[in-house]
């Protein structure tokens, strides 16, 4: 129950610190002049709510924030079924309590407006179409969940992996913002989607499924290619020069 609980407030702070930031800041436009600076400070927002999340919940549910990342670290095998059912219902609910509270803050200003939420073509700051937004999540959501499974597969790096996480996050939303708002996490903008209505909520389905399928994707990579060795971190799996060594390794122990 303790890792659920966590999901879901790792999760409220995601959702309400990083898409409140970008309702405060009037997103890609920047509602109060920020412009391209807007950019740079959404995507720090977000970034920063991962690091913050994860060293205060990361040593009791891994800090996984997102259905798309439970997703891939369930089919790298590092999270059983039942416990990937209920880290995505922890995430989702933890999301709509962010949107919530955000939706508190909005009805008790009186210039706030918006929600966060992500979209394409008149919804995207730079005019992005359909296949452009899936394509875009795809990738995005592909180098996020690729960095995270690489730096918390092997004690050599894992230490490192709030800090890595937050950083890749910051990456991924530097440019993403402008094309869809970014989400590569499917809770993250389910909320928002939800609040805002509208065309919104119409295109919300790209940002659940894209996501989905570039962790897939990663997950699929890392454990085709990458196997871990604790003494230096990630080899590649199938290089023979590796395989021959562990067998001559395991030769020398046997006799």
């Amino acid at each position: 129950m303790k890792k659920y609980l966590a999901e879901f407030i790792g999760t409220f702070i995601l959702v309400f610190l990083g898409t409140g930031t970008a309702v405060v800041l009037g997103g890609y436009t920047g509602g109060t002049d920020t412009g391209f600076l807007g950019v740079a400070a959404i995507a720090l927002a977000f970034g920063l709510s991962i690091v913050a999340a994860a060293y205060a919940i990361g040593h009791i549910s891994g800090c996984h924030v997102n259905p798309a990342v439970s997703l891939a670290v369930w089919m790298s095998g590092n999270l059983t079924t039942k416990e990937f059912g209920g880290y995505v219902i922890a995430q989702v609910v933890g999301a709509f309590a962010g949107s919530t509270f955000l939706a508190f803050v909005i009805a008790n200003s009186t210039s706030l407006e918006g929600y966060g939420a992500n979209g394409y073509g008149e919804l995207s700051a730079v005019g992005l179409n359909l296949i452009g937004a899936l394509g875009v999540e795809v990738i995005l959501t592909f180098i996020f969940v690729l960095a995270i499974l690489g730096v918390t597969s092997s004690k050599a790096t894992s230490h490192m992996g709030g800090i890595v996480i937050g950083l890749t996050l910051t990456l991924v939303h530097i440019i993403g913002v402008p094309l869809t708002g970014t989400s590569v996490n499917p809770a993250r903008s389910l909320a928002p989607a939800v609040f805002a209505g509208g065309d919104a909520l119409a295109q919300v389905w790209v940002f659940l499924l894209a996501p989905l399928a570039g962790a897939a994707l990663a997950a699929l990579v890392f454990k085709s290619f990458f196997t871990v060795k604790e003494e230096t971190g990630l080899e590649v799996a199938g290089d023979e020069r590796l395989d021959g060594a562990r067998d001559s390794r395991h030769d020398k122990t046997r006799r």
